[in-house]
């Protein structure tokens, strides 16, 4: 016999995504930290950093950032270069897309630094290729 079923006008809820822990921002490895701040000072928006400790083994974190237009995204870059070079002689083990600055990528092995223009930004959007890594919480005052 055929059972009967309950019908309902609100659909089943999918079940719970497990979501990443949130990193503070304190957890940081001081280069990492720096390489925020050096990117606030030069006005980088819609910053983000990626925790991905427990999913990947090429890089324990990225940073992601946008620039307004061309000379911003290179400014950004090369504040960020710059700086961990002087302060902490840290410097990129390679440095890609600097001459068009769509997509500035900055490798320093434990992390990369990601600096776009808007249009590059949502079109690879990082964000949700890579929405299984964790999150840092960065400061509100950046």
């Amino acid at each position: 016999m055929e059972e009967l079923k309950e019908k309902s006008l609100h659909p089943p809820k999918p079940p719970a995504v497990a979501t990443a822990p949130k990193t503070p921002f304190s957890d940081l490895d001081p280069e990492v930290q720096f390489a925020v701040h050096c990117a606030a000072e030069k006005k980088a928006t819609d910053m983000v950093v990626l925790d991905l400790r427990q999913i990947a083994s090429f890089a324990e974190y990225f940073i992601i950032a946008s620039g307004a237009n061309q000379r911003q995204v290179q400014a950004v870059a090369d504040e960020i270069e710059e700086q961990l070079k002087k302060q902490l002689a840290t410097r990129p083990v390679r440095i890609e897309g600097y001459s068009s600055a769509e997509w500035v990528l900055m490798d320093y092995g434990d992390f990369i630094v990601h600096i776009f223009n808007k249009e590059a930004r949502e079109f690879y959007d990082l964000e949700r290729l890579w929405r299984d890594a964790g999150k840092v919480v960065l400061p509100e005052n950046l």
